[in-house]
């Protein structure tokens, strides 16, 4: 496997091209330049990475176009994804507007979502979570995820953690958009010192609701 030097600058050229060109003949017709600067670079940066957060997995670039009205047939952006346990782990992405990286827990199960709330409901893990979210609010994470609009009917309204109980789903990411660095080895020590700071949250949900 060949060593991670960067994300290219035709990368994010490809990217921006093809939210205007989405069809199956024009990715044919550059589908050198998606594996060269975006796949590619991808899989080697997620490989290096392995050792310290996990195998790591590059999505497919094919959309699910079953059930959509879209029928664009490829998604416009590559991610990358080191789980730590079902629906969670550290996230890479790359798109038109640059680097994203993130991480926490996306997809949910009922099951999980009860256990969540019920982490979050009990002092000693609820507030370790609350400081872990403030923290990385302080370093310009931005906190999202699927919630209700109201705290849930089982918890009092004005629980002290009632905005964390309204989540079915929490995740932390910050947009780096095309710094200086991405074409370059560096991107990997960028991307490391991210997932790191990421990482209590990661491991929280991973003990928690894993």
């Amino acid at each position: 496997m060949s060593s991670f030097e960067g994300f290219p600058p035709e990368g994010i050229e490809f990217y921006a091209e093809l939210e205007n060109n989405n069809t199956r003949e024009w990715w044919g017709e550059h589908k050198d330049v998606y594996e060269r600067a975006v796949r590619g670079p991808m899989v080697a940066l997620l490989d290096e990475l392995s050792d310290e957060f996990g195998e790591g997995k590059a999505f497919r670039p094919n959309r699910d176009i079953r059930f959509s009205k879209d029928k664009s047939p490829y998604k416009t952006s590559q991610g990358g994804f080191a789980a730590t346990g079902d629906g969670m782990g550290y996230y890479v992405h790359l798109d038109a507007t640059g680097l994203l990286i993130g991480g926490g827990y996306h997809s949910h199960t009922p099951a999980q979502t009860t256990k969540f709330r019920a982490a979050v409901d009990a002092p000693a893990p609820g507030g370790e979570l609350a400081g872990i979210v403030e923290e990385l609010r302080s370093r310009g994470y931005a906190i999202e995820g699927e919630q209700l609009k109201t705290v849930p009917r089982e918890f009092d309204r004005e629980h002290p953690r009632g905005e964390l109980l309204k989540h079915k789903s929490l995740t932390a990411g910050r947009s780096l958009g095309v710094p200086s660095w991405l074409g370059s080895p560096e991107a990997k020590e960028r991307v490391r010192e991210s997932w790191n700071e990421i990482r209590p949250l990661v491991e929280w949900l991973t003990e928690h609701v894993g």
